[in-house]
Formats: structure tokens, sequence, C-alpha cells
């Protein structure tokens, strides 16, 4: 993958070598720590588009509550225990968004046909209709975003991307598969 932020020379940050001064440590120091970087801005930036794209949803609504719609849509029916736990937050926290997005109508709680104790939340046709032309517009950004990267670079920020998201689902962290 190019990197236009690489120095001149024949030394890439994060590779490891194995010459006798001992900067491979401090190389990969230098690499995490520019991945560390990288990550926070990637991270921050998503916390702001979610923030938009709750918005875009309802005014009043949190970024919470956009992410716990986006995992009823790709889920399907699904427990808030089992909502909760595909986020890692508790099902106080869930609970009260679930109430609030019941409220303007994109979802709907019912028996749980395994489970009539348990109840089942869904989206409304309300809220897969905005759900839908919320991540359309997206999804058009995004490849608006990426369209002069290369099909090789994407594939290998995918392939980075997912190894990553493997290394903390060994934390305990869960396993999300791909729509």
């Amino acid at each position: 993958m190019s990197n236009p932020t690489e120095p001149a020379g024949d030394s890439v940050p994060g590779t490891v070598g194995n010459d006798a001064s001992g900067t491979a440590g401090a190389d990969a120091d230098a690499a995490l720590n520019a991945v560390e970087v990288q990550l926070s801005l990637l991270w921050r930036r998503g916390r702001s588009i979610s923030h938009q794209l709750s918005r875009q949803v309802h005014p009043d609504m949190e970024p919470a509550a956009y992410g716990l719609l986006s995992v009823i849509r790709k889920q399907g029916p699904i427990r808030l225990t089992e909502l909760a736990s595909s986020i890692g937050v508790g099902k106080p926290s869930v609970s009260r968004q679930v109430a609030f997005l019941e409220g303007l109508g994109l979802v709907s709680k019912e028996a749980d046909p395994l489970d009539g104790r348990a109840q089942s939340i869904r989206l409304t046709p309300e809220g897969e209709d905005r759900m839908h032309q919320v991540q359309d517009a997206r999804r058009e950004v995004f490849r608006e975003r990426l369209a002069e990267w290369p099909a090789e670079d994407l594939q290998a920020l995918a392939m980075y991307m997912a190894k990553l998201n493997a290394t903390y689902e060994r934390d305990g962290f869960p396993r999300d598969e791909p729509a």
C-alpha cells in the first residue's frame, strides 16, 4: 500500500531489522505511536460522523441510539440482552435508548417466539426507511472519499482492519460478522 508519509531512505517506521544499533525496538515504538495517532484521529472522526448520522435519522437522537439501530437493522429482531452484549454496554443503558427509539416510532418490541417472557426488538417500517436513507447516503460519501484508492490498497486496508478487530476479539470484545 502506498504511503505518502513514508520517510525518504531505506528505513520505514515499524519494520523490524536486525541491525546492531538496536533501532528495531525504536522503529516498532515509532510505528505503534503512529498507529495510535491515526486510530485516535479515525475514532474522533467516526464519533463526529455518528453524531451527524444520528441527527439525520432524528434531530433528538444520540449517536448511541443510532448505533443500536444499525445493529438491529443488521441482525434483525434481537433481544435486549443480546443487543447490549453486541455493543458492550449494560442493559439499563440499552433499555433507555430502546425506549427512546420506541417513542420515536423507529423500533417496536414484541414477545420473543422462543421465550414468551423475553421481548424481541425490531425496526419498524419507519425505522427501516430512515436507516435505509441515511446508510445509503453514508455509503455514497464513503465511496466518493475512497474513489481514488486502488483496489489493492482497499483490500489491504480491509485485511489489516480485520486483523486488528480479531486482536480485540481475543480480549472479549464481541465478534461482528460482516454484512
